[in-house]
């Protein structure tokens, strides 16, 4: 057989374009906000718990941007797109030939996947302090004040000074206000928290008021200010990110003049400055959902309609984790810390089980252990990494037991990575950790309320360990038979399908187990017929088959009924006999199920004698179905040269539409055998690897059989019939699937 290249291509570009959709459909899905920490995955929960016993009036909104982690962190993982000090450890830098130490701007080099991973982890930050980069930002009448701007601002020029600045002519010009006058007042009028705005200035243009984004005596951009270095982009030129900054500052960079009202451009004052770059961030960030320091640094959220990753302000990749310390500190020194503040906190699909590390963690300084031990000392510290000057997760008490996945061997003060038993995983000096004395398990009893599960249920398998002292100890869950039923690492049943299976349950420390036995029952949804309309004459029989779905019901009996035993009876076996000229309804029923039931019309007309019509021996005809047709020679018409007779023989698809001499049979068309208008033999067409009957064999038949095997859309039976190439009566299956492509493609013809 030829092998068609054109085809082929067809045929994979079309696979491939499906599975990009079906990509694209898992990686742009709209985001959701739920609020509560119920509304958070277990891995956040612990985290979220602690902060709230600390802090009651704390709220907590999971924000689920339906963004699969792998997929998020490539897209960020960009050469030029994090940035790191060059003065930083290779841990946080791309190691990657030519990239290293690249300066993307001075003093600043692309960071290393590992870096991206750490800083876009949520878990890593759900402490009291770090936490603040996902502070809802807008502004907020009741907490926003004076007194806690200037608390922002202590430590820096900025503190309780009053404003003066450089005209465009070098003139001194004094205000009556303080910065935190301006900066409060930018934050009421672009409704943007000043607090943001406070901390935004200082990691941005630093403590001092000489930096040369504000100081207005830049030469070609003098009287000129830009407090967060709006429009700062990367260059090479010496001050080049300080210079594009300016730039916007005087023009917004070929903005509109619409635009360029809206912020209060030219920024040639610091009030103007400070307001009109709070409506930016404001209408360019805070108002449009990136409205926490984490969205603003990493643009994961789609209230732009999926268009995420670009529109990021900052490239140091640190910037919410510095930002967040400041904000903290600001509400600690004005006493907030304990008011009502609204925390957003992004999630990812198939994020790791456990926090991903801090490239500053040494893994060489730990070796990988699972060994459970316990707290020796009242009140000591969990802590986000491995020395007093981590922050403090949680605390834990004498006999707190946990689980030591690394042990310490830093030289000096060592310390542990312990998971603890509500889940949190953090770092314990070693000093204050135990090992629990190693008790094995020496029994395991299995129950379960009922051993017989419905198909698709799902069920608690309840397991006791013996003794209760090695109950944490880790067990393995098997089931014999998957394909009837699934257990997962928890004990949780998912039932499949009917039939028996045995659950194992075995201690992975020795040869201890025990087995229950389940079996899963599977109910009548449905029944289907083969026939939907039958003529039959007076005298004949004809076997009528039912099937029960699902497929591996346990009760497959069907009770066959005649709604008019004068015109025809059938048989338990579905045999019917055509007893009279009339109509009657032929009624399937379940037997375990009376309510779920089909049925056929039946048709009984005049004897028509074999002499009357006669079918070319290239088609095989089986009692009322027909196949064996040409699949390149399908018409009407070429179909009607095969057939010989005096009475009328017309043609109809599976929608009872009549065709024309020049349309293609299909699956499910039916050749009626006519006398003075009246139907008097129906024949079904049967056109193998025709899945939606319109006479062709294409990719199109590829998708409806794929649909079906998928359980996407259930196909009609004379359609599961067409795409049962091996004709055994099976259900169409992946290897059916295979045998159409191989058909369009020539490498092997289907037999009709």
């Amino acid at each position: 057989m030829k092998f068609n290249k054109n085809k082929f291509i067809f045929i994979s570009i079309l696979f491939l374009l499906i599975s990009i959709c079906i990509v694209i459909y898992f990686q742009v899905t709209a985001s959701t906000k739920l609020e509560g920490i119920e509304s958070f995955p277990s891995s956040y929960q612990p985290y979220l718990r602690e902060l709230a016993k600390k802090h009651p009036n704390w709220k907590f909104t999971a924000l689920y941007t339906n963004l699969d982690w792998n997929y998020v962190i490539n897209q960020e993982n960009v050469f030029g797109k994090n940035l790191v000090p060059k003065n930083y450890s290779d841990s946080w830098k791309n190691t990657t030939p030519g990239q290293y130490n690249v300066e993307v701007d001075r003093g600043w080099v692309d960071s290393s996947r590992q870096a991206v991973e750490y800083c876009m982890d949520p878990r890593n930050f759900l402490n009291e302090v770090r936490i603040f980069q996902f502070e809802g930002l807008s502004y907020n009448a009741q907490t926003n004040n004076l007194d806690g701007v200037e608390k922002i601002l202590y430590g820096t020029e900025f503190y309780n000074n009053r404003v003066s600045y450089f005209d465009s002519n070098g003139n001194t010009i004094n205000m009556n206000e303080k910065y935190s006058d301006l900066i409060l007042k930018g934050g009421q009028i672009s409704k943007v928290s000043p607090y943001h705005l406070a901390s935004r200035i200082k990691q941005e243009v630093g403590p001092f008021l000489t930096h040369s984004s504000i100081s207005g005596t830049v030469d070609g951009f003098r009287g000129l200010y830009n407090f967060y270095n709006i429009g700062a982009t990367s260059s090479a030129e010496p001050m080049g990110a300080i210079k594009n900054g300016l730039q916007y500052a005087r023009d917004g960079k070929g903005a509109s003049q619409a635009t360029k009202d809206k912020y209060l451009i030219p920024w040639n004052t610091k009030e103007k400055a400070i307001t009109g770059g709070g409506i930016f961030i404001g209408s360019s960030y805070i108002n449009i959902g990136q409205n926490t320091i984490y969205l603003q640094k990493f643009d994961v959220n789609d209230d732009r309609g999926n268009d995420l990753f670009w529109h990021q302000y900052m490239t140091n990749v640190l910037a919410p984790y510095s930002e967040s310390k400041s904000i903290y500190n600001g509400y600690q020194k004005i006493g907030l810390l304990d008011t009502s503040i609204s925390f957003i906190i992004p999630i990812y699909h198939n994020m790791p089980n456990i926090p991903t590390q801090s490239p500053n963690i040494n893994s060489n300084d730990f070796n990988a252990d699972n060994t459970k031990v316990y707290c020796n000392g009242n009140l000591v510290n969990v802590r986000t990494g491995p020395s007093t000057s981590y922050e403090v997760i949680t605390l834990i008490n004498t006999e707190d037991k946990m689980t030591r996945i690394a042990k310490g061997k830093q030289s000096g003060e060592r310390w542990d990575k312990v998971i603890l038993e509500n889940g949190i995983v953090g770092y314990v000096s070693q000093n204050y950790v135990t090992e629990i004395p190693n008790v094995e398990i020496e029994e395991i009893d299995l129950s379960i309320d009922n051993k017989t599960l419905q198909k698709g249920e799902r069920k608690q398998l309840q397991v006791t360990i013996t003794p209760p002292e090695a109950s944490n100890h880790k067990i393995k869950y098997i089931s014999s038979n998957p394909e009837v039923a699934t257990v997962d690492e928890k004990g949780n049943l998912q039932a499949i399908r009917s039939g028996t299976t045995t659950i194992t349950v075995k201690a992975e420390e020795n040869n201890v187990q025990s087995q229950i036995n389940i079996e899963v029952y599977s109910k009548v949804t449905g029944i289907i017929l083969d026939q939907k309309e039958i003529y039959m004459q007076v005298g004949d029989t004809f076997q009528i088959n039912g099937y029960i779905e699902p497929e591996d019901a346990n009760d497959k009996k069907i009770i066959y009924n005649s709604t008019n035993a004068e015109v025809a009876t059938i048989q338990e076996e579905g045999i019917i006999t055509a007893k009279q000229i009339g109509e009657t309804n032929i009624i399937a029923t379940s037997e375990e199920n009376h309510n779920i039931y089909t049925e056929c019309k039946l048709y009984v007309v005049r004897k028509m004698e074999d002499s009357e019509i006669h079918f070319d021996s290239s088609l095989n005809v089986n009692s009322l179905e027909i196949s064996g047709i040409d699949y390149k020679n399908n018409t009407v018409e070429q179909l009607k040269n095969k057939i010989t007779t005096d009475l009328e023989i017309e043609i109809v698809n599976y929608k009872n539409e009549l065709l024309k001499e020049s349309d293609l049979v299909g699956t499910g068309s039916k050749i009626r055998v006519k006398e003075d208008g009246k139907i008097l033999r129906q024949y079904q067409i049967i056109f193998y690897g025709d899945a939606n009957g319109d006479g062709k064999i294409d990719s199109i038949d590829l998708l409806v059989l794929q649909r079906h095997i998928l359980e996407i859309q259930e196909m009609e039976e004379i359609f599961r019939k067409a795409t049962n190439i091996h004709k055994n009566g099976k259900k169409p299956s992946s290897v059916d699937l295979l045998l159409i492509q191989r058909h369009i493609l020539e490498i092997q013809i289907i037999e009709q």
